[in-house]
């Protein structure tokens, strides 16, 4: 089953949006495999934003994901990578679709709620990244034969 990767960051845990980010996940039929609620090293901040380490913004994501508490996760479901980054929408708010996360909640690209992983591979790589292999909890909710045909 396809998983994918998912932090709020600093700025939806500060708000107060945890519950209803978790929420449209549950309510969309994926399964939770995984949460942490933590504080960011630099190192994994670096880490997991390598991929810009050589553009002008760098410093700023490095900075900002380690300003405060994040909550990370790993859900898991069919087809839930490219459903995901439908939920959270558009990486500037501004130009998000009401309805999702980042157009319902979001302020500017610089406080943009939510971290999805945009790609399968990319996924992969971050769910190591976050998560022990013995932090993903593989189970089936009594839901799951409600979802599928």
């Amino acid at each position: 089953m396809e998983r994918t990767f998912l932090a709020i960051k600093p700025d939806g845990v500060q708000r107060g949006l945890v519950g209803e980010i978790i929420r449209r996940f549950e309510t969309k039929g994926f399964t939770l495999v995984a949460l942490k609620f933590m504080k960011v090293s630099k190192e994994l901040a670096e880490q997991h934003y390598d991929v810009h380490r050589e553009r002008p913004f760098f410093a700023g994501l490095v900075e900002f994901i380690t300003s405060g508490p994040v909550v990370a996760m790993v859900w898991e479901g069919e087809g839930v990578v490219a459903s995901a980054r439908k939920i959270i929408g558009a990486t500037n708010p501004l130009t998000s679709e009401p309805g999702t996360i980042r157009g319902d909640f979001g302020i500017s690209i610089g406080r943009n709620l939510i971290h999805g992983s945009d790609a399968i591979e990319t996924a992969q790589r971050e769910i190591a990244l976050w998560f022990k292999d013995d932090e993903l909890v593989s189970w089936q909710p009594h839901l799951t034969p409600w979802l599928k045909e």
